[in-house]
C-alpha cells in the first residue's frame, strides 16, 4: 500500500509526519496541509526525502481575520461576562460598573503584517481605528495609505502605545515565547491583547501574572498550549480572558475552500507543475 501514495492531506496536524511514515512512502511526492501555520512540520526532514509541502494561506486568510475581529470586539464588550450575567437566574438588573472598552478611535498594533495581518487592518479601518504594525519587512507605502497603518520599526513603540494587541505571526524559533514578561510590562495598563497566531508566541505564565496584577486589562484567545489547556488552568479562572478553540479557519466555506486549494497543490505536484501555494524549509 505505501508504494501507492503520492500525496497526503493533512487535516488538523493528522496523520503524523516523521522519518517512519516517510521512509514507508517510497513515492510520495506532496503534503498539503489544512491551514497556514506548518510548525507542526519538520520542514527540512519532509524535503530530504524529495517530497514537496503546500499550506492553504488563500483559503483561511479572511475567515481568520474574522475571527481576530470578533475576539476583540467580544473582549472591548465583555460580550462573555454580561452573557453569563443575562441568563443568571438572580439577574434583574445589569450594574452599571460592567464597562466596556470604546473600540472606535483606539489604537489596535498588528504584529505580524502578512496577509491576515493586512486582512484586519483593513476590518479595523471600517472600525474607526488607528493602526500601527510590526513586521519583518515593510508593507508598500500605497498598502499602508490604504488602511491607514503607521509602521513600527521595533516591537517596543507598538506596545507602548497599542490599546488592542493583535499577534498574527508564525511560530518560530524567533517567535517562540514572543511576548513574555517584559513585552507585557511595556503595553498599557489598559490594553488587551488577543492572540490568534500559536499558544507557543505568549509565555502563558507571565500572562496569568499579567492578568492577575493589573498588568493589562484583559486577553482573547483563540489559540493556547497545549490546546486544550489543562481543566485547572490559571486561564480558565480569570474573569479578564476569552478563550475560544482554536476557531480561526472553523466555518463551512472556509472548509470547503481549505480543501479546493489543497487538492490544487497535490495535482499540480503530481503534474509535475509549480504548486500554487508552496512552502519552503527555511
Amino acid at each position: 500500500v505505501g508504494k501507492k501514495v503520492q500525496a497526503i492531506y493533512l487535516w488538523w496536524h493528522k496523520p503524523v509526519i516523521d522519518k517512519e511514515l516517510l521512509q514507508s512512502l517510497p513515492n510520495l511526492k506532496v503534503i498539503a496541509n489544512s491551514g497556514v501555520g506548518m510548525d507542526h512540520l519538520d520542514l527540512k526532514l519532509i524535503a530530504s526525502f524529495g517530497v514537496k509541502m503546500a499550506n492553504a494561506p488563500h483559503a483561511v486568510s479572511s475567515t481568520t481575520a474574522d475571527t481576530g475581529m470578533a475576539l476583540l470586539l467580544a473582549s472591548a464588550r465583555r460580550l462573555v461576562e454580561v452573557h453569563n450575567i443575562s441568563i443568571s437566574p438572580s439577574m434583574d438588573y445589569c450594574e452599571a460598573d460592567i464597562l466596556g472598552v470604546k473600540v472606535a478611535g483606539a489604537t489596535l498594533g498588528i504584529i505580524g503584517m502578512g496577509r491576515i495581518g493586512y486582512k484586519i487592518a483593513v476590518r479595523a479601518k471600517a472600525f474607526e481605528m488607528n493602526i500601527l504594525y510590526h513586521n519583518r519587512t515593510r508593507r508598500k507605502v500605497q498598502e499602508e495609505q490604504a488602511v491607514g497603518a503607521t509602521y513600527c520599526k521595533k516591537i517596543d513603540s507598538l506596545l507602548q502605545q497599542a490599546d488592542f494587541v493583535m499577534l498574527v505571526v508564525s511560530l518560530t524559533p524567533q517567535t517562540h515565547k514572543l511576548i513574555g514578561k517584559r513585552e507585557l510590562e511595556l503595553m498599557k495598563p489598559t490594553a488587551t491583547l488577543i492572540n490568534i497566531s500559536r499558544g507557543a508566541v505568549v509565555d502563558q505564565e507571565a500572562l496569568v501574572a499579567a492578568l492577575q496584577t493589573g498588568v493589562i486589562r484583559a486577553a482573547a484567545l483563540d489559540v493556547t498550549s497545549p490546546e486544550p489547556l489543562p481543566r485547572d488552568h490559571a486561564l480558565l479562572k480569570l474573569k479578564n480572558v476569552i478563550i475560544t478553540p482554536h476557531l480561526g479557519i472553523k466555518t463551512d466555506k472556509a472548509t470547503y475552500m481549505i480543501t479546493e486549494e489543497a487538492v490544487e497543490n497535490i495535482l499540480a505536484a503530481l503534474n509535475g507543475l509549480p504548486l500554487p501555494s508552496e512552502v519552503l524549509p527555511s
